[in-house]
């Protein structure tokens, strides 16, 4: 039996949106050469069903131009991170924001100036909430 299509994008479809996001409409052997300078070169064809495939998928479009095809990204990266962030905070921290949060810096060193962006935009968050 066939696995379900995921609602959110493999490692190799991030990857290739990333690059979408950067610059676009793109041709397939532009996409096929930026995937290349990341270290990830793959055959021209495999490129071609990967992208067909997020076509089918919704996360691109694409516009024939002469003999090729042109892609672009049909979501944009703020909502795919949202999309993603919120299924990860919901199927690994039971939803909770906090969880999250304490798991990040228990895990990784945060730089002082990220901690005081963080600290202020919590204020603002609090300040916004605030009856």
């Amino acid at each position: 039996m066939a696995r379900p299509a995921s609602e959110y994008p493999t490692e190799l479809e991030l990857q290739i949106l990333k690059i979408l996001w950067q610059a676009s409409p793109r041709m397939v052997r532009d996409v096929r050469k930026a995937l290349a300078e990341q270290g990830r070169d793959i055959a021209h064809t495999s490129v071609i069903t990967t992208l067909n495939t997020m076509v089918r998928k919704k996360f691109l479009k694409r516009i024939k131009q002469g003999n090729a095809f042109l892609f672009s990204p049909r979501v944009t990266q703020q909502n795919v991170s949202h999309r993603m962030l919120d299924d990860l905070v919901e199927r690994v921290f039971d939803g909770s924001a906090a969880s999250v949060m304490l798991s990040l810096f228990h895990g990784a060193l945060v730089d002082p100036d990220e901690l005081k962006e963080l600290r202020r935009l919590i204020n603002q968050k609090v300040k916004e909430q605030s009856p």
